[in-house]
């Protein structure tokens, strides 16, 4: 009898374990999820992508929210700066890209971007940009690449257009077709 109850509690010492690792792998799913979960929305948010795949492929690049509002928001300043100076319309152009973005006043990236639109960010700031973006193509697949290009890209166009263009007439200057350029031939490297 005594070796059929050591049986039993040994049985029962092994169910407990089994479980409790069990519980533990489920517990740590779950974690994980949530985590990936958060980190999607981070970035969805600084960046208007809500495309839950290339959020994925961006998040196991391990880029930041910071880094991805840096790569939505620095070619909409550069086309809002093309001709040196950043009209009241520009401005507001940049601020409701910005705010599509979910980047306002209470975002951590606020006052950086506010900053960019007192003063015209360093020419260096576009460089980086453009190396940090060749650099992000061996990352993605192609797929994913085009979908990141395509938003940037229509964004910026979208923010010269709404400047009002050339002369007012929702055309796009040639100051700001140039940096389209630039920014377009970035993705390209």
């Amino acid at each position: 009898m005594n070796d059929q109850k050591g049986f039993k509690e040994r049985g029962r010492a092994l169910e407990e374990e089994f479980f409790q690792r069990e519980h533990e792998r489920l517990r740590e799913k779950l974690r994980d999820k949530r985590e990936r979960e958060e980190i999607r929305a981070e970035l969805q948010a600084v960046s208007g992508i809500d495309d839950e795949t290339l959020l994925d492929a961006l998040a196991d690049l391990g880029l930041q929210a910071d880094t991805l509002a840096a790569l939505s928001l620095v070619p909409l300043v550069e086309v809002a700066w093309a001709d040196g100076k950043l009209e009241p319309n520009e401005r507001k152009a940049l601020l409701d890209a910005a705010k599509a973005a979910g980047i306002d006043q209470r975002h951590p990236c606020y006052e950086l971007f506010d900053g960019w639109m007192a003063q015209r960010p360093s020419g260096r700031m576009l460089e980086v940009w453009a190396g940090y973006v060749g650099a992000l193509a061996h990352s993605l697949d192609a797929a994913r690449y085009a979908q990141l290009r395509e938003r940037i890209l229509g964004r910026a166009r979208a923010v010269a257009v709404a400047a009002g263009g050339f002369l007012g007439l929702k055309k796009i200057s040639p100051e700001e077709e140039k940096i389209l350029g630039i920014l377009d031939r970035a993705f390209e490297a």
